[in-house]
C-alpha cells in the first residue's frame, strides 16, 4: 500500500453543477468540489428527507479537502470510510429525533487524490468516470438491483435502461436496514486523468459513448460540466442532474510561489450549508455554478410546473453579473473581520462596485448594502407568504363551511319532496323526507297518523314499514297505507278464520266423542241380556224335565 509523497506533485482543478431538473420541485443531490476532494450524493426519502441526507453526507467527508495533505495515502483511505459511517450514523440519529424525516437516505461517490494517487470511495448508484489517454472508464459499480440483474446475466445493460426496477437501490447510506459500508479502492493518478462524478438523473439517460466525446471535445471544465447536465436534460432525465468535472494537473515547479488555487465549490442541496462547510474546511467556499440558460423546451416545461423557490438560485445563466454569486467565510475570518457583528446569514454577496472593483468584504458599504436589501427582500417575502398562508386557510375554512351548508340545505330541500310510510309508536304513519340524519339532523317529520297497529300486521310488513317505506308523493304514501290496511284486514279476517276453524274442529271431535261413549254403552247392555238369557231358558228346561 502506497504511503509516502509520490514522485509526481499533481494537482486537482475542479467545477460542479447541479439542476433541479424538469420534474421534482427541489434538488436532492448535493456536490462538493475542491482542491484534493470531489464527491457527489444523490439523496432520496421525500421532499423533507434526501436533501438533508445528501447535505449531512457532504458535510461529513468535507474535511478531508484539508486533512489528507499529510500524504498518507492508507490513513486517507481509512478516513474516507469512517467519514461515510460517520455520515451514515448522523442520517439515522436525525430521522430517529425527526420522525418526518424517516427513511430518507443517499448515496456517495468520492474522489480524493492523495500524494499521486487517487481514493475511491463508493456507495449506491452515483457513478465515477475516469477518462485517460482519451478512454472513459466505469470505474464504480451500481449497487442497484439492475446492476445484480446484470452481473448475473439475466438482463443485458441496454434492457436495464428501461426496467421498471431501475431505481431500486440495494445499497445506500441512511435510515435503512442494509450494509453501508462504502467500497473503497486506490489507484495511481496520471497526469490528464479527469474525472466525471454524476448522479442517476446523468448517467441514467446519457449513453457511456456520448459522456467520452463530451468529456474528449470540451477541454474547458466548465462548459464539459453545462453540456452534460444540459444533455441530460434535453435526452428526458425526470430526476435531479448533478457533474462534477475534475482534472489532475502536473506541477512544473512543485515550489513556486504562484501555485494553482481554486475556491471550493458547493452544489445542490448543500449549497444551503456554505458557512457550516466553509468552518469545516477553514477556508472560503462558494456556490457552484448555475445551470446556463438555453431557453430548451425542457427547461421551459420546467419553470412552468415547478415553484419559484426551486429555480431561485438557477435563473441566472453561469455567465451572469457576480451578484449571483455566494461566498461563506469561515469562523476564524468572521472573527478577526468582526463580520458576526453584521446581520448576515453566512451567505455574503459579491458586489461589483461603482469603480468597477469586485468585493465581498461585509464592512465595505457595498456590500452591507447588499445584505441589508438581501435581508429586506428575504423578511418581505416571508410576511407575504405568511398572509397568504393565513388567508387561504382562511378561505379554505370558509369554502368548506360553505359547501357544508350547501350539500346540507341542498339535501334537505331535496328530501322534502320525498316521503315514506313507516312506525310510529307502533302504529303506520305517514312522514315527509327520507329516513336518516346528517350530522344528527332527522331530515323527516310526520305528517299523518293511522289507526292501523304494527302488531295486526303480518311478519313482512312489520319489517318493511320499519326500515320506512319510500314513495315519490303524499297521495302514493296514501294509497300505500290503503294497500296496508287492506292487508291488515285480510290478516285479522284470517286469523278470525283460523280461530273459528280450531273452533269448528274442537267441537266436532267433542260429538265424536259422545256418540262413541253412547255406542259402548248399548253393546255393552246387549251383551249382558244376551249372556243372561241362556241362564233363564236352562232354569227353565230344568224345571220342566223335572216335571216329567
Amino acid at each position: 500500500m502506497p504511503n509516502s509523497a509520490a514522485s509526481q506533485p499533481l494537482f486537482l482543478y475542479s467545477t460542479t453543477v447541479s439542476d433541479v431538473g424538469t420534474v421534482r420541485a427541489n434538488n436532492q443531490d448535493s456536490s462538493f468540489a475542491g482542491e484534493h476532494l470531489i464527491a457527489i450524493c444523490d439523496g432520496m426519502g421525500g421532499h423533507a428527507g434526501g436533501d438533508t441526507a445528501s447535505t449531512i453526507a457532504i458535510r461529513s467527508l468535507a474535511h478531508i479537502e484539508q486533512d489528507d495533505t499529510g500524504g498518507d495515502v492508507k490513513a486517507i483511505s481509512h478516513m474516507m470510510e469512517t467519514s461515510v459511517m460517520a455520515a451514515h450514523d448522523a442520517i439515522v440519529g436525525k430521522a430517529k429525533r425527526e420522525r418526518k424525516l424517516a427513511g430518507m437516505g443517499t448515496t456517495v461517490t468520492a474522489v480524493a487524490l492523495v500524494a499521486g494517487y487517487w481514493v475511491i470511495a463508493h456507495i449506491g448508484d452515483s457513478r465515477a468516470y475516469l477518462l485517460r489517454d482519451g478512454h472513459l472508464s466505469r470505474i464504480t459499480s451500481d449497487h442497484s438491483y439492475v446492476q445484480h440483474l446484470i452481473d448475473t446475466g439475466r438482463i443485458t445493460p441496454a434492457e436495464a435502461k428501461n426496467h421498471p426496477q431501475r431505481n431500486v437501490v440495494m445499497r445506500v447510506l441512511g435510515d435503512f436496514d442494509i450494509d453501508p459500508h462504502p467500497d473503497i479502492s486506490i489507484r495511481r493518478a496520471h497526469p490528464a486523468d479527469r474525472w466525471l462524478l454524476c448522479s442517476d438523473g446523468l448517467c441514467g439517460v446519457l449513453e457511456d459513448s456520448t459522456i467520452e466525446e463530451t468529456m474528449t471535445a470540451l477541454s474547458d471544465q466548465g462548459e464539459c460540466a453545462q453540456n452534460l447536465v444540459q444533455m441530460a436534460l434535453r435526452a428526458g432525465s425526470t430526476d435531479n442532474v448533478t457533474a462534477v468535472i475534475a482534472d489532475a494537473t502536473l506541477a512544473l515547479d512543485a515550489d513556486a510561489f504562484d501555485l494553482p488555487h481554486q475556491t471550493p465549490l458547493v452544489g445542490g442541496a448543500a449549497g444551503n450549508s456554505l458557512e457550516t462547510i466553509a468552518d469545516i474546511v477553514n477556508e472560503p467556499v462558494a456556490t457552484a455554478p448555475a445551470l446556463r440558460v438555453d431557453n430548451s423546451p425542457a427547461q421551459r416545461a420546467a419553470a412552468l410546473i415547478q415553484p419559484a423557490s426551486a429555480h431561485d438560485k438557477a435563473s441566472a445563466p453561469a455567465t451572469a453579473e457576480p451578484s449571483g454569486a455566494r461566498v461563506a467565510q469561515p469562523s476564524s475570518v468572521r472573527e478577526e473581520t468582526g463580520e458576526r457583528a453584521n446581520p448576515d446569514t453566512g451567505e455574503i454577496p459579491v458586489v461589483q462596485r461603482p469603480d468597477g472593483r469586485i468585493s465581498a468584504d461585509p464592512n465595505d458599504p457595498v456590500v452591507a448594502q447588499a445584505i441589508r436589501k438581501e435581508q429586506a427582500q428575504q423578511t418581505k417575502a416571508t410576511h407575504v407568504k405568511k398572509r397568504r398562508v393565513r388567508l387561504a386557510l382562511i378561505f379554505t375554512i370558509v369554502v368548506v363551511i360553505a359547501a357544508l351548508f350547501g350539500v346540507g340545505g341542498g339535501t334537505y330541500l331535496w328530501s322534502q319532496t320525498r316521503y315514506y310510510v313507516g312506525n310510529s309508536n307502533g302504529k303506520v304513519a305517514i312522514y315527509q323526507g327520507v329516513p336518516t340524519n346528517i350530522f344528527g339532523m332527522e331530515l323527516s317529520h310526520e305528517v299523518s297518523s293511522t289507526t292501523i297497529s304494527l302488531s295486526e300486521l303480518p311478519q313482512t310488513w312489520r319489517d318493511q314499514i320499519n326500515q320506512g317505506i319510500t314513495v315519490d308523493s303524499l297521495d302514493e304514501a296514501q294509497s300505500h297505507v290503503s294497500i296496508i290496511r287492506s292487508e291488515m284486514n285480510k290478516f285479522l279476517k284470517q286469523q278470525e278464520q283460523e280461530k273459528s276453524k280450531k273452533t269448528d274442529t274442537s267441537d266436532s271431535s267433542s260429538d265424536s266423542n259422545s256418540t262413541d261413549d253412547s255406542n259402548s254403552s248399548s253393546d255393552s247392555n246387549d251383551s249382558s241380556s244376551s249372556s243372561d238369557q241362556p241362564s233363564i231358558g236352562a232354569a227353565n228346561d230344568a224345571a220342566t224335565g223335572g216335571n216329567q
